[in-house]
């Protein structure tokens, strides 16, 4: 092949001829996959990415953390934890976001601990939880309104604990989602299904159904014990409800299960909900963040996995393709995403959201978990330049954090 490729250089803001036919790969990247035998890396790079660089891929961003006022956690003594928020949601002028709140006489016990654990005394961070909400005027500053959806009397679905919610709008109605629990986490692992309660305005009154919405699978199945952090989009006209669930539990591997994600689909918000028969559709995640982008849906892989720390991209809703690598993501992250429930097939992508830490104190003696913000640039209105570096640099006192345990120095020791 004989040609030429124009390219531009930022440097001079000129457009640069790039011959393709030369021995050796050019100086300045072609746009353009250009027409020559390419390494699996190179080609790799123009197949699976929307651009070479990191700084003009839509689908890359950095992660800033802002520290969130209005919430209190009892002194960081462990007995009060707010983890797993919602989608942000924006409503009757302000935003909105519901999250699992647990507040008990003292501090979760550990669900290796849990035949301990009783009606006042939680196993796990999650355990003896309701779903509160808070609302606010810019994101930062939070004012706690109270508790959404308590948990029921027993034995009905929901009566041990109530976490990790999602927020639906739908034909004017308010659906909350979660996971509900009929005994402590740690008896038989973290096992539970979904259940869902409606309201007509995202203050409440939230009524519950009392049902599993979304059952957990059969015996032998991925998703047979958890139906874990339901988060429900719409999409061609129906409602798209992203899980989490964990298998292949033995206990002689370390960590004993893995964790992956599957898909529910529904034509009304209270079912039936039919599982997508690719289930699993994420082979690596901890906890599900999706959000439109262009006609697809983009999943942010956050902790766990061969794919961990990767942003992927769907244009069918169903087919992940890794889209980016990133640093710092948000754990448990609930974006603000204006066109979550709009039916879009040009969806804008996001800028902002909450997500939370665990171990706060960093004392896992009063362990507990808290609410932040992030920010990000991983929207097609905005470029932010400092949301594109390329790599978080951390302190040597930041990397001797993670130094090594007695067991592996005397290791090194004795083989030296």
């Amino acid at each position: 092949m004989i040609g030429t490729i124009l390219v531009s250089c930022e440097s001079d803001k000129k457009s640069i001829a790039v011959d393709v036919t030369q021995k050796d790969f050019p100086f300045f990247l072609p746009k353009e996959k250009p027409n020559r035998p390419l390494s699996a890396a190179l080609e790799r790079g123009y197949e699976a990415y929307s651009a070479l660089r990191p700084e003009q891929n839509e689908l890359y961003s950095q992660f800033k953390y802002t520290k969130l006022k209005g919430f209190e956690y009892n002194g960081g003594d462990g007995t009060l934890t707010r983890r797993d928020p919602s989608k942000v949601i924006f409503e009757n002028g302000k935003h909105y976001v519901w999250y699992t709140y647990r507040n008990t006489p003292v501090k979760s016990l550990g669900m290796a601990r849990a035949k301990e654990a009783n009606d006042t005394i939680p196993s796990a961070d999650w355990d003896l939880s309701e779903i509160w909400y808070a609302t606010s005027a810019d994101g930062f500053t939070w004012e706690e309104q109270g508790v959404a959806v308590a948990r029921p009397p027993k034995p009905a679905v929901g009566w041990r604990s109530v976490t990790t919610t999602d927020i639906l709008k739908w034909e004017g109605k308010y659906y909350l989602y979660y996971q509900a629990f009929m005994e402590a986490s740690g008896l038989h692992g973290d096992y539970c299904p979904v259940a869902v309660s409606y309201a007509y305005s995202p203050d409440g009154p939230w009524i519950p159904t009392h049902k599993v919405v979304i059952p957990n699978g059969p015996e032998g199945s991925w998703d047979q014990y958890a139906i874990h952090d339901p988060y429900p989009l719409v999409h061609d006209g129906k409602i798209y409800l992203y899980y989490k669930s964990g298998l292949d539990k033995r206990l002689e591997l370390n960590p004993s299960k893995v964790r992956m994600h599957g898909l529910a689909i529904a034509d009304n918000p209270l079912g039936p909900f039919i599982k997508h028969e690719l289930n699993p559709l994420l082979n690596s995640g901890h906890e599900t963040t999706l959000f439109p982008f262009k006609e697809g849906v983009a999943a942010l892989i956050i902790k766990d996995g061969m794919e961990r720390n990767t942003i992927q991209y769907a244009k069918d809703w169903v087919n992940f393709e890794i889209a980016s690598m990133v640093e710092m993501m948000p754990v448990a992250g609930g974006p603000y995403i204006p066109d979550a429930f709009n039916n879009t097939k040009d969806g804008k992508g996001i800028t902002w959201g909450l997500s939370h830490f665990i171990n706060a104190g960093g004392d896992w003696k009063h362990n507990h978990t808290i609410l932040t913000r992030f920010d990000c640039d991983l929207s097609r209105d905005l470029h932010d330049e400092q949301m594109k570096e390329h790599y978080v640099k951390f302190s040597p006192e930041d990397h001797y954090k993670f130094g090594l345990s007695k067991k592996q120095k005397d290791r090194i020791l004795k083989e030296n």
